[in-house]
């Protein structure tokens, strides 16, 4: 399997990153991105790309891809609709419909998250939005598409949130997301179960398109950490 991986340096994409370096049936991992990420691997080609709403100079890197993880996402915070926009669904769907001409074979997985509103007409402006795009992504002629929407997400295994106020919130809750982990694990996801199961979802195809937390849980079980386990 030849993966992409946009927004590796972000939490869940170090998390994915992360069980793909570690999967036997991954054979190299190119990630794109802005900054570099710190892992070094014989499986691993970094693309450092700036322009991230123009691909016309790198796309014949990005062909010859089995699946994309699209990791990129911000908080909406103190966003305007517009911007939040701009960097959520124009972003995404700049990358993507380049994707879709060059990988026509490819499966897309996109993180979204719990409680994004499909009908794009709800009251809360970033669910709109995350819905907007999950909509426009299921439009494009790739081979599948998978919506992730995890909820609250626990960094494990030395990975860091790049926003400040989170990485401090997740130090201050450890003890409590560790155990709400283990009680309710359809409530707290782990980076290294979400990276597992976006990893299973391209393995397996399931029917379903919209991924919800507790599907999430079930797929990156351990049992699922293997192909055929």
């Amino acid at each position: 399997m030849k993966v992409l991986i946009f927004g590796a340096t972000g939490m869940v994409g170090q998390g994915v990153l992360r069980e793909c370096l570690l999967a036997e049936d991954v054979e190299c991992v190119l990630t794109v991105g802005r900054n570099p990420v710190a892992n070094r691997n014989s499986k691993l080609r970094q693309l450092i790309h700036t322009r991230m709403f123009d691909y016309r100079e790198i796309e014949e890197q990005l062909r010859g891809f089995d699946a994309c993880f699209f990791c990129l996402g911000v908080s909406s915070a103190a966003m305007s609709e517009a911007m939040y926009t701009k960097v959520t669904y124009e972003l995404t769907m700049a990358a993507a419909s380049v994707l879709a001409r060059l990988n026509p074979q490819l499966t897309f997985i996109y993180v979204s998250g719990t409680g994004t509103d499909s009908t794009e007409q709800g009251r809360v402006m970033w669910a709109r939005v995350k819905g907007r795009t999950e909509n426009a992504l299921q439009r494009l002629p790739f081979k599948a598409v998978y919506l992730l929407r995890p909820g609250i997400i626990q960094p494990l295994h030395g990975i860091r949130s790049k926003t400040g106020l989170y990485r401090f919130l997740y130090a201050y809750t450890k003890p409590l997301l560790t155990v709400l982990r283990k009680l309710c694990p359809d409530l707290v996801l782990s980076t290294e179960c979400v990276g597992k199961a976006m990893l299973a979802v391209v393995r397996q195809a399931p029917p379903q398109h919209i991924v919800e937390a507790s599907d999430i849980a079930k797929l990156g079980a351990p049992v699922h950490e293997a192909p055929g386990a």
